[in-house]
C-alpha cells in the first residue's frame, strides 16, 4: 500500500487538529488501561476469565482450518480500544456512545448487477453456516490484534443474487444514525461511509461478513451487527453496522480515498514497504504491548493466500 502526500495536503485535513491533540493523551489512558488488563487488573469472573458483554451467544460456528494460531487479543482490548469514527475519533469513545446504536430490526439490502436482489434480515444471516475465523486485524495506525471473528463468507451470500458479468467491484454502505451516532456530526468523512473491494477480492474465501466475535455477537462498538473483515487489508477497509451492499460496474470512491487520497488509496493492502507519510509501516504494536514492535508483514501474512490477486500489478502505484 502506497501513501503519498502531495505538498499541499496537511495531516489536519482529515481530522481537526484539536482531535489529534486529545488523541496524545488519550492514548496514554489506552496504554494504561491494556496494562492493566494484561496484568489481570480489569474485570474477570470467578474462573479469572475476562468477561465478555454477555450477548446473544453464537455456539453454532465451525472451527475453521483458515485460522491463525496466533495468542489472541484479549476480549477486553478488542471491546474498548476500537477505531469507529461515527462515534468518536478517539480509541475509548466507540465502547462508551455506540450502547446508542440500533440493531434492531437490521436489514441488509445487496443489488446493483445482480440478477436476484435480495434483502437479509440479520436474523437470516444468523442462519447461514458461521464459522470462527481467527484472523489478524492490522491497523494503518501500526497497531494490531488478533480477533476470533465469527461470521460467513462473504461469497455464499454473493452467490444468492447471482452477480451479472457486469459486477466488476463490489461497495459496502454503512448505517448513518444521526440521533445515535455523534461523530457524524463532524465532518471528519463524507457519510455514510462506504468501502469497497474488487469483486474477486470480495469473493475470495478469507472475505467474510462477521456477525460476532468470542463466541457472541458483535458488540456495537465492534461493528454491530455485521460488519466487513478483509484480513489481508488495513482495518479501515472493513466497514462496520452495513446496511447495504452493490455491485457495480465501475470502482467506487471510498470514504477515506475522498477524505485524503494521497494517504488511503482504494486497495489499501498490507504493505511494510511504503510508509505512511507520519509514521513507519515496517513495525506494529500488538495490542495490549507498548513498547515492544513487530516486524509487520507483506498482506498482513495471508501472502500465499491472496498474492495471486495483484499478479502484475504495482502496488506502490495502486496503493
Amino acid at each position: 500500500m502506497l501513501f503519498r502526500r502531495p505538498a499541499d495536503i496537511l495531516p489536519s485535513e482529515i481530522t481537526p487538529r484539536r482531535f489529534y491533540a486529545r488523541r496524545r493523551s488519550l492514548m496514554k489512558l489506552a496504554a494504561a488501561g491494556s496494562i492493566l488488563g494484561a496484568a489481570g487488573l480489569l474485570g474477570c469472573d470467578a474462573r479469572g476469565q475476562a468477561k465478555t458483554l454477555g450477548l446473544q451467544k453464537l455456539d453454532n460456528a465451525a472451527k475453521s482450518p483458515l485460522s491463525t494460531n496466533e495468542p489472541l487479543t484479549a476480549y477486553q482490548h478488542v471491546t474498548t480500544y476500537n477505531n469507529y469514527y461515527e462515534f468518536g475519533t478517539e480509541k475509548a469513545e466507540p465502547a462508551v456512545y455506540a450502547k446508542r446504536l440500533k440493531v434492531q430490526p437490521w436489514t441488509v439490502v445487496v443489488e446493483g448487477e445482480v440478477a436476484k436482489p435480495r434483502t437479509f434480515g440479520i436474523e437470516d444471516l444468523l442462519k447461514f453456516p458461521l464459522e470462527e475465523r481467527i484472523y489478524r486485524l492490522r491497523c494503518v495506525e501500526a497497531w494490531s490484534m488478533v480477533i476470533p471473528w465469527i461470521g460467513v463468507e462473504f461469497n455464499r451470500i454473493a452467490k444468492l443474487v447471482e452477480p451479472t458479468s457486469k459486477a466488476k467491484f463490489v461497495e459496502f454502505l454503512t448505517a448513518y444514525q444521526p440521533d445515535t451516532m455523534p461523530g457524524v456530526k463532524l465532518p471528519v468523512l463524507d457519510w455514510p461511509y462506504l468501502e469497497g473491494l474488487r469483486i474477486d477480492e470480495a469473493m475470495h474465501p478469507l472475505t467474510i461478513l462477521a456477525v460476532g466475535l468470542y463466541g457472541e455477537v458483535l458488540p456495537n462498538q465492534n461493528g454491530a451487527p455485521i460488519r466487513l473483515v478483509v484480513p489481508w487489508k488495513y482495518g479501515f477497509k472493513s466497514g462496520k453496522s452495513i446496511v447495504r451492499i452493490r455491485f457495480v460496474e465501475k470502482q467506487p470512491k471510498t470514504a477515506w480515498e475522498k477524505a485524503n487520497p494521497g494517504e488511503y488509496g482504494f486497495y489499501s493492502n498490507v504493505n511494510p514497504e511504503v510508509d505512511h507519510p507520519r509514521w513507519t509501516q515496517r513495525k506494529e504494536r500488538r495490542i495490549p504491548e507498548y513498547f515492544a514492535r513487530r516486524d509487520t508483514v507483506i498482506f498482513n501474512g495471508y501472502g500465499d493466500q491472496v498474492a495471486s490477486l495483484y499478479t502484475g500489478m504495482d502496488l506502490k502505484k495502486l496503493y
